[in-house]
């Protein structure tokens, strides 16, 4: 197959149909009916090479595929396996297997698909059959012989009876041979099994409907916009995309609110872009606050709606057409004025340019409050402006004085600082009912509130004020606050703890220092954890009532290793969604090949550096391996040499592989990954710039220990961006084979970067990292789905993180919902508990989810695709699982969060 000449990732509709859903659209071939002959060449071809990156044709795809002319075939063929390799990370460096698809297909071809799927079938029995997409788990799937296609013998058993004597392969026709099946455990199928990663399973494509893109376009965007959790990076790319194929009328789904302010702005400026006539009325329903008409005007400019200060350096305003101006200066003026004073000063300069958009005295009699709101923010004088006659007797809390010049100016009494006198004077019921009138606020300062309590009236209980405040607040706020103030209150908390900061910022960047203030005893916080696990089963079980109960549910228990999300409008585009934090067992193989691509633009020279420092148990500095010591004592740790430059088209790629065991026995605990930008150019200056890792079994590391990459091997990856010079990817824990997911930049200053000039500070981050995000310390995905399955479902399936164990749990008839919660959660006297084989506990899971009506959260999708489900379904990694029909909702962990918001 001839490859593009320049390989960049689609970032079309077609691509997010592949990324999220395994789908892919296939346009009309020259003629229904069966696939053309002159095309099963090629298809053949095609199919290596989706093996060869662990991907396997549906049957409706393949047909779809082969009635395809020739030429259209190759395109079709060539961008599917480009968008495959720009989410694995090999679209600048993999060549596909066959250069000449469709034409001159070496004979090859159907040999080596073969050995690859009977490779497949050695390695890892759940595949799937292409016909049923059921797995192998449920049925016994066998390669046809002689064209090796996945088949169930419940099909090819129905196969017989359609064809009788003229037995051929469903899918390509083949006549078959006198034994159906290929037997897998050939020399060839060895060989193809062991260039595999260990339980590797085939990811089925499936032909996307012939819905119109627009209709699938505003399914999407409703999902998205309805979120009550800021989107990542991906999320944020896919809602530009999907706003470029949305229907031209917004009421058929844009919803009635968007909670995400920073979504908001950007959907309303698209519709203004595109129709501003009809979108001008829904302005004033959406924009609340005055910050949500400055997050317009932003997006409005082409620019993101963060209002970070990186994000004004250098952004150029677009003009607004005066009937937008108007209407936007009518939503100001609806404001309570004190409000609205007070929003204005919170962002102070952007307003100030903000303003001479918007003229705001030009319509002072019309707009007065509106008016008065941006003489705050200049400190103008009133009667230079025609403003004093309106505003002498000004409504509270502007107030007018007199300068000693002569001059009228308003000031005005902010909220922040009524809350803070009232906190510095150890006032808590003060305090109280301030923050009551803005949950929020509340909320997100409960830590602070209960140490002024413990500060002023040590060893008392809670105060009665916000006992009281409390249950109110906690309804009405957002699920991100709650779990937020749930983390930090949770786990006991000593003097002069090292406590981890995140900036707000457009990349991910930590922050750690001593906290000396007054602890926050467990007599205090428990009572308010107790209140927010309340309210979190509370939402839920109005959920279930408002959606309908569930028939069961299915959880792991590795959903305790992954981290409620947070702060993922900084987070990094990463192909599996591992929320930062996250825990997560280090995939069976005993190396790690680790590697950073980037290509720099023309006429620049970039010099990134792959590096790994190793921290002993006290986090006391040991070696390294990097471009100045490649090899690490008996070959522990190995470098593939250091690119200086990376120059297009094809730029340059590192490769640091770990042999793990090796490592332990050189006395290294700690494995810290970190990307340089040795001559300080940051990330967001390369024309393209990714990290990840890869898994090898030791006789594959053992044959390619010069640093190839291998796109089916890959398990993780993100991109490098933003204004970031050094780059923290994860931290690898050597004594019990697992790694943290960090996701983090590190703070660089000028010059060239290092591990011998930074290891101290990342080895104290990584300490600090490891022991905020401790078991028991923030709030889990297991949390929010014990709440989920207690409060939806009287029966819950648990399964143990190694798959060898399955406790059900049964709600007892007068069994409170809390009570059942904490059962699960802690798993506590399960009902009854079956011990097996992980293929057998996945086996016995299908069978009680088909056809039922469930609440599924997985960390591997390796349960069979069971039959007839439906309800949700969340998982980290992929499988078979995935397989499962349309009927079962796929969620996200932001997804998941955003199933606790307010609601009542």
């Amino acid at each position: 197959m001839k490859k593009p000449s320049v390989a960049e990732p689609e970032t079309g509709l077609d691509a997010y149909l592949l990324r999220r859903h395994g789908m892919v659209r296939v346009e009309p071939g020259v003629a229904p009916g069966e696939p053309l002959p002159w095309s099963a060449q090629g298809l053949v071809a095609l199919e290596a090479d989706l093996a060869q990156r662990g991907y396997v044709l549906t049957r409706a795809l393949r047909a779809a595929l082969g009635r395809l002319r020739p030429l259209d075939l190759s395109a079709a063929g060539t961008r599917l396996l480009l968008r495959i390799d720009a989410q694995l990370g090999a679209n600048r460096s993999h060549q596909p297997l066959f250069r000449t698809f469709p034409d001159g297909v070496p004979s090859h071809a159907h040999a080596t698909y073969s050995a690859t799927i009977r490779g497949y079938l050695l390695c890892q029995a759940g595949q799937i059959c292409v016909l049923c997409e059921r797995s192998s788990l449920e049925v016994g799937i066998g390669a046809l012989a002689p064209c090796a296609h996945l088949i169930c013998g419940e099909c090819y058993q129905d196969m017989l009876l359609e064809d009788g004597d003229d037995r051929r392969c469903p899918l390509c026709r083949t006549p078959l041979e006198p034994k159906p099946y290929l037997s897998p455990d050939t020399r060839a199928a060895r060989h193809a099994a062991r260039t595999l990663p260990p339980g590797s399973a085939l990811r089925p494509l499936r032909l996307a409907g012939a819905d119109d893109p627009t209709e699938l376009a505003g399914a999407a965007l409703g999902a998205l916009l309805a979120r009550h959790t800021p989107l990542n990076p991906q999320d944020r790319e896919d809602l530009a995309l999907l706003l470029d194929h949305a229907p031209a009328d917004p009421a058929g789904w844009l919803p009635a609110e968007v909670p995400v302010r920073e979504s908001r702005a950007t959907v309303l400026a698209a519709l203004l872009r595109g129709d501003a006539d009809r979108t001008r009325p829904l302005l004033a329903a959406h924009l609340t606050t005055a910050t949500d008409v400055l997050r317009l005007l932003w997006a409005w400019s082409g620019a993101e709606p963060d209002l970070l200060p990186e994000t004004a350096r250098g952004l150029r305003l677009r003009n607004l057409p005066r009937p937008l101006r108007r209407e936007l200066l009518a939503v100001l003026d609806a404001f309570p004025v004190g409000t609205l004073a007070e929003d204005l000063r919170r962002h102070r300069q952007a307003w100030l340019r903000a303003g001479e958009l918007l003229h705001p005295y030009e319509h002072r009699e019309r707009f007065p409050y509106a008016a008065a709101a941006f003489a705050v923010l200049r400190q103008s004088d009133l009667d230079l402006h025609g403003l004093g006659p309106q505003l002498r007797e000004a409504p509270a809390p502007l107030r007018v004085r007199e300068t000693p010049g002569g001059h009228t100016r308003l000031t005005v009494e902010t909220f922040a600082a009524a809350v803070e006198h009232a906190l510095g004077q150890g006032d808590l019921p003060a305090a109280v009912r301030l923050l009551a009138r803005r949950p929020g606020e509340l909320v997100r300062r409960l830590h602070h509130l209960l140490r002024v309590h413990q500060t002023w009236c040590r060893d008392e209980p809670l105060p009665a004020a916000l006992a009281e405040a409390l249950p109110g607040a906690l309804r009405a706020v957002a699920p991100g606050p709650l779990l937020g103030a749930y983390g930090r209150l949770r786990a006991p908390r000593a003097y002069g703890e090292r406590r981890l900061y995140f900036p707000r910022g457009r990349v991910a960047s930590a922050h750690a220092r001593s906290d000396r203030g007054t602890p926050v005893p467990a007599a205090l916080s428990a009572p308010v954890c107790a209140l927010i696990e309340a309210e979190l089963l509370r939402r839920a079980g109005q959920s279930a009532r408002e959606a309908g109960r569930h028939e069961v549910a299915v959880l792991d228990a590795g959903l305790a290793d992954l981290v409620v999300p947070f702060a993922e409008r900084a987070g990094a585009k990463t192909l599996v969604a591992v929320p930062r934090g996250s825990v997560q067992r280090i995939p069976d193989g005993q190396y790690l090949r680790l590697f950073v691509h980037w290509m720099q633009r023309p006429h620049q020279r970039v010099d990134l550096d792959l590096s790994v420092a190793f921290y002993d148990e006290e986090w006391q500095f040991t070696g390294l391996c990097d471009y100045t010591r490649l090899v690490m004592g008996p070959r522990a740790a190995v470098h593939s040499g250091d690119f200086t430059t990376a120059p297009p088209p094809h730029g340059a790629t590192e490769f640091v592989d770990l042999d793990l065991p090796a490592l332990g026995k050189a006395g290294a605990r700690y494995a810290v990954v970190v990307v340089f930008s040795y001559n300080d150019v940051p990330f967001e200056d390369l024309t393209d710039a990714f990290a990840g890792f890869m898994a090898l079994t030791p006789s594959e590391a053992a044959r390619q220990r010069t640093g190839s990459f291998h796109p089916g091997s890959v398990r993780q990856r993100l991109d490098l961006a933003g204004d970031a010079r050094i780059c923290v990817p994860m931290i690898v824990d050597l004594g019990t084979r697992r790694h943290t997911w960090t996701d983090l930049n590190v703070g660089s200053g000028s010059g060239f970067h290092s591990i011998d000039r930074h290891h101290e500070r990342i080895g104290a981050l990584a300490e600090d990292v490891l022991a905020h995000f401790a078991a028991g310390s923030r709030a889990t995905l297991w949390d929010l789905a014990c709440a989920a399955a207690a409060a939806g479902s009287d029966e819950v399936l648990v399964r143990d993180r190694k798959g060898l164990g399955l406790d059900t749990y049964h709600r007892g008839a007068d069994e409170p919902v809390a009570d059942f919660f904490e059962r699960l959660r802690g798993r506590h006297v399960s009902d009854r508990r079956t011990e097996q084989r992980p293929d057998d506990t996945a086996r016995l899971i299908a069978e009680r989810l088909t056809g039922a009506r469930a609440f599924t959260a997985l960390v591997h999708a390796d349960v069979p695709a069971p039959a007839g489900a439906r309800g949700t379904f969340y998982r980290l990694y992929p499988g078979p699982t995935d397989a499962a029909p349309d009927t079962l909702e796929r969620i996200t962990a932001g997804d998941l969060v955003a199933r606790f918001a307010p609601n009542g």
